[in-house]
């Protein structure tokens, strides 16, 4: 695996770490900290935000607008999700709900394009779920024909991670491919990826029987690992094992972050970075590679 911090993916320059902006209260004193972590990521070179809609009531898109000002826009990788009612508890993939979404995004952000437009957990929908993704997919190519993102895909939680009926990443691509063709937009993926939730790279539910990981590199989508720290879990009190397995860190949030990009195939690893404090601690990581393919299939006993 190359050892540089970024990454190539879609004709874009990613950094394997980028900040996510779910949790915190939807308060003012939360959008400080906020603004001034991104303010902070960016500075240090991370360039993928990840955020959606519904997230704190809609402040976090809000702060990555005030964060983002000034900076050169082209260097950002910008991300957003929709699928969540803002004004009632619900959920839907319904094409004009979705447009809808990206639209007041666009806004609270803004800025006139999205570089990647997430459909939010798509497996809450489970009556008609092909037919509603086709739907979905059609308007997101429309809505790249007019320039308001680059990229769509899906962000889930457990859709290709659960053992029963997970969704197959080749049946979402022929999908694509049948509205677009090869040149279709559907590139990203995002799901949990870390040392507590390895199912993308151990189990093999996919067409061909091969991992998420291994069908996204055969489809040639990009896949951004979320939850690489356990929302916290994962910050303290690893084993003495794995942290003898990453010289050069000095903390388990770190040497957290370092296992999932040294993961073969993932691409972005998300950390909620909530204070610039957790920014700086995060972003040592920059200074030592990633493991090589050998140390890292050791961890697995392999």
């Amino acid at each position: 695996m190359p050892n540089a911090f970024y990454r190539l993916a879609q004709g874009m320059r990613l950094s394997s770490l980028g900040i996510g902006t779910y949790l915190g209260a939807p308060d003012d004193e939360t959008d400080a900290n906020y603004e001034a972590a991104i303010r902070a990521a960016i500075a240090g070179g991370v360039n993928v935000i990840d955020t959606s809609r519904n997230y704190r009531a809609e402040r976090s898109e809000k702060v990555i607008a005030r964060a983002i000002a000034g900076a050169n826009r082209d260097e950002l990788i910008i991300c957003t999700k929709a699928g969540y009612e803002i004004e009632k508890r619900g959920h839907s993939l319904a094409p004009d709900f979705l447009e809808a979404n990206l639209n007041a995004s666009l806004q609270n952000l803004q800025i006139p394009q999205l570089d990647v437009f997430y459909l939010h957990n798509p497996e809450t929908q489970t009556e008609n779920f092909e037919a509603q993704i086709r739907a979905a997919f059609e308007r997101c190519e429309q809505l790249v024909a007019q320039g308001k993102i680059r990229f769509y895909g899906l962000a889930t939680w457990d859709a290709f991670r659960r053992e029963a009926n997970p969704i197959s990443l080749h049946a979402m691509a022929d999908i694509a491919k049948e509205i677009a063709g090869p040149r279709h937009r559907f590139r990203f993926v995002q799901l949990p990826f870390s040392l507590a939730m390895l199912e993308a790279f151990t189990k093999r539910p996919q067409r061909g029987g091969v991992s998420l990981l291994q069908a996204a590199g055969e489809l040639g989508i990009t896949v951004i690992g979320s939850a690489t720290v356990y929302q916290g879990r994962l910050t303290n009190g690893l084993p003495e094992k794995l942290t003898a397995a990453f010289p050069g860190l000095e903390t388990d949030a770190q040497r957290s972050i370092q296992f999932s990009r040294s993961t073969p195939g993932l691409a972005v690893s998300l950390v909620g970075m909530s204070t610039p404090a957790h920014v700086a601690e995060n972003l040592k990581i920059k200074d030592v590679p990633p493991l090589c393919e050998k140390d890292y299939y050791a961890i697995y006993g392999r």
